[in-house]
């Protein structure tokens, strides 16, 4: 089965990037055959700049989405809100890439499920 997750919040401030997160993290946990794509829109592009820093014991974007990554999730974002959010050609968590609303339209025509965040 192949999970779209799409994420609209910043990383921190609210828990829904959190939340997303955990969710793509629990369905790519144990024996699920099931595919984990994750799009971030608007402020939640944020959420993949690396090196930020995190009160000890509070959660960690970074190290949640390199999870993700590790086990073949597939993270994309809006290049567009890139931009607007002067993050253009500034390196972003290794494993994301620049996507947009094509790439999108097709992983939700591929999805058997979408969520949004």
């Amino acid at each position: 089965m192949k999970v779209l997750l799409i994420i609209h919040d910043a990383p921190y401030g609210s828990e829904r990037t959190y939340n997303g997160l955990r969710t793509a993290m629990a369905l790519q946990r144990g024996q699920r055959d099931v595919e984990v794509f994750l799009f971030f829109f608007a402020d939640a592009v944020t959420a993949l700049l690396p090196g930020q820093d995190t009160t000890q014991g509070f959660y960690n974007i970074e190290k949640m989405l390199n999870s993700i990554i590790k086990k073949g999730g597939n993270i994309s974002f809006c290049g567009e809100c890139a931009r607007f959010r002067a993050l253009e050609g500034i390196d972003l968590i290794q494993g994301s890439e620049k996507g947009n609303m094509d790439l999108l339209a097709d992983w939700i025509q591929q999805a058997d499920r979408v969520v949004s965040f």
